[in-house]
C-alpha cells in the first residue's frame, strides 16, 4: 500500500473514533450501535481487499462523501455541531475531519495509482521496441 492509501485508512479509523465519541456522549441518540461504524468499516475492508487496483480507494471516498457531504446537504451534520453536548460536538468534528482526510487522501491515492499504471499505448510501444526472440524464424 502506498502512503495515500495508509492515510485514507487512517481517515476512516479517525471517522470511526469520532462516531464512538458521539455514541459515548449520547447513546440514546443512536438507539443502539451506530450504523455508521459498520458502513465506514465496510468501506475500509473493501478498500483493503481491492488494494491491488488503482481505483481501490473509491469505497473510502464514497463513504466519506456520503456521510460528510450528503449529511451536510441533508442538514443532518449541522445539528450535532451546535449541540449542547460537548461530546457530540467533539465526536462530530473528529468524524468529519477524519472522513474528509480519507476523501482527500483517497482521491490522491487513485490519481497517483492511475498515473503510475502504464497506458495501452506504452505497452504497445514497449512491445514494438523489444528485439525479436531468437529462434527458428529469426534472421
Amino acid at each position: 500500500m502506498n502512503r495515500s492509501t495508509l492515510i485514507t485508512m487512517a481517515g476512516l479509523v479517525i471517522g470511526i473514533v469520532g462516531l464512538i465519541v458521539q455514541w459515548i456522549a449520547d447513546p440514546a441518540k443512536f438507539g443502539g450501535f451506530p450504523p455508521g461504524i459498520a458502513f465506514i468499516a465496510g468501506a475500509g475492508v473493501l478498500t483493503l481487499v481491492t488494494a491491488r487496483w488503482w481505483w481501490h480507494a473509491v469505497f473510502a471516498v464514497l463513504i466519506g462523501i456520503w456521510i460528510v457531504g450528503v449529511g451536510s446537504l441533508a442538514n443532518q451534520l449541522q445539528p450535532n455541531l451546535v449541540s449542547h453536548n460537548a461530546g457530540t460536538v467533539a465526536g462530530n468534528v473528529v468524524m468529519a475531519l477524519g472522513l474528509a482526510l480519507g476523501v482527500v487522501a483517497g482521491v490522491a491515492s487513485m490519481v497517483s495509482g492511475r498515473r503510475a499504471r502504464p497506458s495501452s499505448h506504452d505497452r504497445v510501444a514497449q512491445a514494438l521496441s523489444e528485439p525479436p526472440e531468437t529462434g527458428r524464424f529469426s534472421r
